[in-house]
Order: structure tokens, then sequence, then C-alpha cells
């Protein structure tokens, strides 16, 4: 049997690979900082707490033959220019070289469209040049160029996911979706710029299953996870407000775009459709309809 260890287990994406691993026949082994809610508690997956700036022996005492790298810092906004992004690239360098010693055979690496050049717009893995403007996407970057080394110079087969714009159930309250659904659903007003940019989203438990059908394909190098449909953050705007039933509480272009905002940030999916052979599992539609169902499950709007 397969064994993978997932790191990031508990976290936004994480949680939505555990039950596709089982599925696919693996011996799943979950690392987290704490111990997991009740929900994540299933059958066929075992969890370790551990620090991954101090994972000890953690993968000699496991053994896995795949690692699926998810975790890393993600403060809502904090994220882009924090130095923990260089502990995390220290950690993550130490875990490769932990899993490699152990006799791992396969890593799938989980980056980041910010590590494009995002003035090209329509990124793809083979043309567009990877120039991040962030701290954040640096160091993914230089993760996966480690990663790129390593395998060239072992036996080791990699995958790098570069995931492009995910909302789904447990995202941070801050982020575009969940809060503009939270606005809407509490009977309050959700602002929003102009949303004339445009931007790849793709529901967290199909970013999730792309992740999966990576890690267990054999794929090498980067593939960008996304939908490759453009979507304006209008479009996203307004499908909320019909979905909630609340159009009349949109106030679409009053707030300024952001300095330097790219106009589009798209991503091209022909080596995740035609190599892994995956596609996504639900539409734009059907995505925001599940997120609103969700927050409504958590209670968000029952007193309005």
């Amino acid at each position: 049997m397969k064994r993978i260890l997932v790191t990031g287990a508990a976290g936004f994406l994480g949680r939505h690979t555990l039950g596709a691993l089982v599925e696919r026949g693996y011996e799943v082994h979950a690392v987290g900082l704490k111990d997991p809610q009740p929900e994540l508690v299933q059958l066929g997956v075992e969890w370790h707490r551990a620090d991954l700036m101090n994972p000890g022996d953690l993968v000699a005492d496991v053994g896995p033959s795949h690692l699926l790298h998810l975790a890393w810092y993600t403060e809502h906004e904090k994220f882009w220019a924090s130095l923990e992004n260089l502990r995390w690239l220290e950690a993550s360098v130490q875990l490769l070289r932990a899993f490699v010693d152990a006799g791992g055979e396969r890593i799938c690496g989980v980056g980041s469209c910010s590590e494009y050049n995002w003035d090209y717009g329509y990124c793809s893995e083979s043309v567009t040049p990877c120039q991040p403007a962030s701290l954040y996407g640096a160091t993914k970057n230089a993760f996966r160029e480690v990663l790129d080394a390593v395998s060239s110079a072992s036996d080791l087969s990699r995958a790098w996911g570069r995931v492009f714009f995910t909302y789904g159930p447990h995202e941070h309250p801050n982020r575009l979706v969940a809060s503009l659904a939270t606005s809407l659903l509490e009977g309050r007003r959700a602002q929003s710029s102009m949303g004339t940019q445009i931007r790849d989203f793709l529901h967290a438990r199909d970013v999730a299953g792309a992740l999966v059908a990576l890690a267990d394909s054999d794929v090498t190098g980067p593939v960008n996870i996304g939908s490759g449909k453009p979507t304006s953050i209008a479009d996203v705007v307004r499908a909320l407000g019909e979905i909630t039933g609340r159009q009349d509480l949109l106030d679409v272009g009053t707030l300024p775009m952001r300095p330097g905002e790219p106009p589009m940030i798209l991503a091209d999916v022909r080596r995740l459709t035609d190599e892994v052979g995956w596609t996504p599992s639900m539409d734009l539609r059907e995505g925001l309809t599940d997120v609103t169902e969700w927050l409504m499950s958590q209670g968000i709007g029952e007193s309005t």
C-alpha cells in the first residue's frame, strides 16, 4: 500500500485531501500542530501532532512513500511579506531532506500563482516567467527550485501544484467570498470595488482534488491548479447577491481598487486537464452556493 504524509492536513485545503487520498487506496498519515477537529477524525487516517519547525523523527517513524506538503505560513494579508516565509522555506528544505533520507519516492509540493510575473496576465507553466513580487511568492518559488534540483540529482519524483484563487468553507472571514457572503446573509451592505479584475477561482474541495490527482500521477514539474475560466470580481459579487437573494445590498464600486492591482490573473490548465486528467466537479455558481449553505449551517444569518 502507498503511504502518504500530508502536512497542513487540518488546514483550509488539507482537510479536503484526506478522504480523497483514502479513496485512492493510500495509507494516510496527517500531521498538524493540534488535535484534529472531530469531523476530520476519519477511518483510515492516522494523525500525528508535530511542529514542522521541529519535526524530530516524524518522517523516519512514518516512512512515507509519498509526501503532500501543504503546510506554510498563511495568516490573512500578513503572509505576503512576513519573514515567517523564510522559516517555512527552511523547514520545508529540512522536511525534503528527511523525506529523501527515509526513502521517499514522490513529493507533491504546493505553490502559488504568485510565483509568476503577473504582468503577463495569462499564466502558463512553460512560458510565463517566474518573477515573484512578494516574499511569499519568492520563498515558494525558491523551494520549488530546490525540489527540482534534488529530483534531478536523485530518483525522487516530484510535482508542484501552483494554486490560483481558492474559496470555500473554513476560509478566513475577511477573504472576498466569505466576507461578502456573510455581509449579505446578515443583512448588511456588501461593499466592493468596480470588480473589473479577472481572476481564476476554484472551490477548495476541487483544489484539493486536483492536488490529490497530481500527487497520485506520474506528472512531473509545475502544474497550474485552477479552473482556466476567466471570472471578474463583479461576477462573484453579483452571483452571491443572487444566491442570497440580497442584490439590494450590493454596493459595487464603493471601494477603491488596490494600487497596482493586475487586470487579469488566469491559469493555463492544459497540463492539469490533459496530463493529470483532472477537471473541476463544480462550477462557480455551485461553489458559491456551497459556501453560502455552509455559512448558514454555522449560524450565519440566523438572527436577521
